[in-house]
């Protein structure tokens, strides 16, 4: 039997920067709607990927010093890595510099020229390089970019064009006939109201000014710009060519949704629909915008210094952890927001308290009152009812909501019927059955109905905590699938309880954190220039005799703390040098090192011992002293 297909896609990421939990969420909400699609029966394909040129990214490269595919397969490495890390069920990870998509996109470009969609003009505005997107006099705010707030740069150059004022309003008919294309509803209204009805103007589809981009085959001065480029992976991972569709494009294309961040909806929207219209193509069925992840109020970026990377809270929180937060917290249609704060309450509350006490004592007490078996379900009371249907109830709510991508809404309709559970052994006190051998089928019943309650939610959990249910269906020793009470074995031994989420210490680990934050901000800070330095020439810094030299004896100096005195090996004689370093060094740290001494010091006596020179050393309140090659000869001059 066939199953039914669903196709869907991140937004490709952009590879200029390693990407922080905001971008992250977006690769782990979509995985987690293909792992619940996959759940269903349905034959999935889920693709994401990297978008690799642009002007930006050249920029990047030559600050790096190395090429920009070498920079890109870096930072591709690291994405493709980041989305390894957090469980990205993916089927393919499409790079924009792939050798097909390249080509594919240059018969795309080719292809509209010769139809008449594109066309070469002059364009004249307002460019912002982070965005990679034009904007107009009226649209630029106070010098900056309406999408992001960054200065933008006038500029004037040779550019194709595509007449998307060709396409305008069957395009805005097919939104008006098709209410689900674009969700949720106030982006559709956003992107309708704000753009279409406004008037569409050509957009430029080719750069001169920089070179990293694929070339336009006809006219090799322009490279084809961003959105045609970035846009097409989408079909052009299946497979897709201008002449030749391709097994995959026949099979899964139209997309069944793209999920894109609210700020790229412009382009997903408007853009490429009409570039699909042009090509003759079906159009996707969803476009879905999901809000924002905010550090606190604000939105995440480097140059505020308030971003937070998934391998940082994985490293803290475990994979699952770090799923669920991001899963939970992040609204349907408004912006959610990330703080340790919240994220150890919740991981606390919901992990530790709700999820894993619930599945580590019910184990427990399988293990001692029907030592480690499944008990036979016994008669069914009300009270029995009331968690059963709140199982169904979670079930019906899940499958609901994750049909409409309410995700965090899905997921916390399984987070009641296990807090429901928590309450049901409150309510049948099994410590107190236990005590009384009539209680025994009673007792039977309720780790009974327990344990199933755990297996079903385990089984809905997958999608949003995959390797959890997987322990937690290891833990219960089934490979039950069923989504249906009653589906584990009676008689069955139960496996060894596990602790899945231990307990956080909130003051100890917020400790952590915040020494950790300001270690980083000081390594972050800029080196202040000197001051009060006079310059010298070249005479001046010729006088001073620099030489090679190995520590032969070194010890303290009685009644001086911070003073050592050390024996240096020149190669053509000894000298006595006393530093002030022995906060920091200890002389077996010392003995036998090579350094570098100051040979012409004039003598000096610290403490009553006297000095005859000086080894160099970086550093004020943590000294460093300059370690030479092992291999290096005594007494050679430094220069």
């Amino acid at each position: 039997m066939n199953k039914e297909k669903f196709y869907i896609t991140t937004a490709i990421a952009y590879a200029s920067r390693k990407p922080h939990i905001g971008n992250t969420y977006e690769v782990i909400m979509t995985d987690a709607i293909a792992r619940y699609k996959r759940m269903m029966g349905y034959d999935v394909f889920f693709l994401t990927g990297t978008d690799e040129h642009g002007q930006k990214i050249e920029d990047l490269a030559k600050e790096a010093g190395i090429e920009p595919q070498k920079y890109v397969d870096g930072v591709a490495d690291t994405i493709k890595g980041i989305w390894d890390m957090v469980g990205a069920s993916y089927d393919k990870f499409i790079r924009t510099t792939d050798d097909y998509h390249e080509k594919t996109v240059q018969h795309i470009f080719k292809k509209l020229y010769d139809q008449g969609d594109i066309y070469k003009s002059e364009y004249e505005g307002w460019y912002c390089v982070p965005c990679e997107s034009f904007f107009t006099d009226t649209q630029v705010v106070d010098g900056k970019c309406p999408d992001c707030g960054r200065p933008v740069q006038r500029m004037k150059e040779e550019a194709y064009f595509f007449k998307m004022s060709a396409y305008q309003d069957r395009l805005l008919k097919y939104i008006e006939e098709n209410p689900g294309f674009i969700e949720p509803e106030s982006r559709k209204k956003e992107m309708v109201n704000n753009f279409l009805k406004a008037g569409l103007q050509d957009l430029c589809v080719s750069r001169t000014s920089f070179k990293w981009g694929v070339p336009v085959t006809f006219d090799d001065r322009h490279v084809i710009y961003v959105w045609i480029d970035a846009l097409s992976n989408y079909i052009t991972a299946l497979g897709y060519d201008v002449d030749e569709k391709g097994e995959l494009y026949s099979k899964y294309w139209p997309a069944d949704v793209h999920i894109i961040g609210k700020d790229i909806l412009r382009f997903h929207t408007i853009y490429w629909p009409i570039i699909l219209m042009a090509l003759g193509e079906p159009l996707p069925k969803k476009i879905f915008g999901h809000p924002w992840l905010l550090f606190g109020a604000d939105k995440m970026s480097k140059s505020r210094g308030n971003t937070i990377y998934a391998d940082d809270l994985v490293a803290r929180f475990g994979v699952d952890g770090t799923r669920h937060y991001v899963l939970s917290e992040m609204p349907y249609n408004s912006d959610g927001s990330i703080t340790y704060e919240n994220f150890i309450a919740r991981y606390n509350s919901d992990l530790a308290n709700n999820l894993g006490n619930l599945v580590n004592r019910t184990i427990a007490m399988t293990k001692k009152y029907f030592d480690g078996t499944v008990p036979a379900r016994g008669e069914v009371t009300e009270l029995d009812r009331e968690l059963i249907t709140a199982v169904e109830e979670a079930k019906s709510a899940m499958f609901k909501n994750m049909d409409e991508y309410k995700i965090a809404d899905a997921e916390d309709a399984v987070f009641t019927a296990l807090r429901r559970a928590n309450k049901y052994i409150d309510e049948t006190t099994p410590w107190v059955l236990a005590k009384n051998e009539e209680d025994k089928p009673r007792l039977g019943s309720v780790m009974y109905n327990l344990l199933e309650t755990i297996r079903v939610c385990a089984n809905l959990l997958y999608p949003f905590l995959p390797s959890t249910s997987e322990k937690i269906l290891c833990q219960l020793n089934t490979e039950c699938k069923s989504l249906e009470f009653g589906g584990i074995e009676e008689g069955k031994a139960v496996g060894e309880a596990e602790v899945l989420f231990s307990r956080i210490d909130e003051a100890k680990m917020l400790a952590e954190i915040e020494a950790e934050m300001a270690a980083k901000a000081e390594a972050q800070k800029p080196v202040e220039k000197p001051e009060g330095l006079a310059l010298i020439n070249f005479e001046d810094f010729g006088k001073i005799e620099l030489r090679t030299a190995q520590v032969v004896e070194c010890e303290p100096i009685p009644k001086a703390k911070k003073l050592l005195k050390l024996q240096l090996d020149l190669g053509y004689e000894k000298r006595q040098v006393v530093s002030g370093i022995a906060k920091f060094y200890k002389p077996e740290d010392l003995i036998g090192k090579k350094v570098v001494m100051v040979a012409n010091l004039k003598p000096a006596k610290l403490c009553g011992v006297e000095s005859n020179g000086m080894i160099l050393a970086s550093g004020e309140d943590t000294v460093r002293v300059v370690f030479l090659d092992p291999e290096t000869p005594n007494g050679e001059r430094v220069c």
